[in-house]
């Protein structure tokens, strides 16, 4: 891929095979279990001999995710087994990992739930910081912009202070999206993500994936990958790489409709705690302006109890009550009600790619309806 090529050019072309007359400019997902093996050969003769280790649909995804994240992917069934499968691949007996405080809420479940049954020291540090020393830790896993509080960390300080105490810097690129910002570019040893969220944002798949430029923790994840079997079918992988092309267009009016909500709210004496990384009175402002590309489109505020958040959403006309971000269609998620450690009214919206006035006018409304 030719690196002067713009994010919608890149996002276009990424991973496509060699053009063949006749053929789609994305060939059609290949369905298999087993594979024809050669009967004398055996499995050495093609590269496809077996389903979980082997299809080329998948593959032409990950070279697509990797083109844009700049290092091998390797491709996930969700973003949890991408992420718990990096965690159980590096991770040994006596190690010790640092993970956001504030990130996603289910990582957090399966360190305490699983790693620390296994003898693996877990330490929770804000996004934000202060972060301890990394003396004697095996990993540091960074979720910028965190999900659901927006919090940024300083990749390239971070990833400084962990290569100089021997530690590894992973990276969950899944607010971000490799258009937001290249985690590997900026010093980190891994990038972890959940790609069913803004990376494909047609809220119809889930898939994870692993990327990185270290070719022996690569060969790492995948093994671990093949063993378990973690792997995503070929029709969501050929969705998913199908749904990349538009990813610039997407992101850009999402983005968009973050900031045109972000500058409503930010006027209501109704609405408290407003988050946005791109908006210049965030905390996160200074170091997301200088790290990221572009910023996400997905905001956070409160309403200040359960009851207000049911009525804004029943007065709203094109802001849906659903889970997940990163879709066409905006959302709005009550973190609370899914155990995560949030307030009663803290909401994350995830802006879809409505009209921006359309938008404005109807959360507007609602707000008006749910305080009364």
């Amino acid at each position: 891929m030719s690196a002067g090529w713009g994010d919608g050019t890149r996002s276009v072309r990424a991973g496509l095979p060699d053009a063949v007359p006749g053929q789609p400019f994305l060939p059609g997902p290949v369905f298999a279990a087993p594979y024809h093996l050669d009967p004398w050969r055996g499995p050495a003769a093609a590269p496809d001999g077996y389903g979980r280790p082997d299809n080329p649909t998948r593959r032409l995804l990950e070279a697509a995710i990797g083109e844009l994240e700049g290092g091998d992917c390797r491709v996930f069934a969700s973003g949890q087994a991408a992420i718990t499968g990096l965690l159980l691949t590096v991770l040994r007996p006596g190690d010790t990992v640092l993970l956001p405080a504030d990130g996603y809420f289910p990582v957090r479940a399966f360190a305490t739930d699983t790693l620390e049954r296994i003898g693996v020291r877990v330490g929770l540090v804000p996004t934000a910081g202060p972060y301890p020393s990394f003396e004697g830790v095996r990993l540091v896993l960074l979720e910028t912009p965190a999900n659901p509080g927006l919090d940024v960390a300083d990749v390239p300080a971070l990833a400084a202070a962990a290569h100089a105490a021997g530690a590894l810097l992973a990276v969950d690129n899944t607010t971000a999206t490799p258009l937001g910002q290249r985690p590997l570019d900026l010093g980190a040893d891994v990038v972890v993500a959940s790609g069913t969220k803004a990376l494909t944002g047609h809220s119809d798949l889930l898939l994870g994936y692993v990327a990185t430029r270290d070719d022996a923790l690569r060969d790492a994840v995948t093994g671990w990958r093949t063993t378990t079997g973690g792997v995503p079918g070929a029709f969501d992988c050929w969705l998913a790489h199908r749904s990349l092309a538009t990813v610039d267009l997407r992101l850009a009016r999402q983005a968009a409709n973050a900031e045109a909500l972000a500058g409503l709210l930010a006027g209501r004496p109704d609405v408290a705690g407003l988050r946005w990384p791109g908006r210049p009175a965030d905390p996160a402002y200074p170091v997301a302006s200088a790290q990221m590309r572009r910023m996400p489109g997905v905001l956070s505020f409160d309403l200040g109890d359960a009851d207000r958040v049911a009525r804004f959403l029943d007065a709203s006309r094109l802001v849906a009550a659903a889970t997940s971000f990163g879709g066409l269609h905006t959302t709005a998620d009550r973190r609370a009600q899914w155990g995560d450690d949030t307030a009663p009214g803290f909401v994350r919206l995830s802006c879809g790619i409505e009209d921006p006035a359309d938008l404005v006018a109807d959360v507007a409304a609602a707000l008006d309806a749910a305080t009364g």
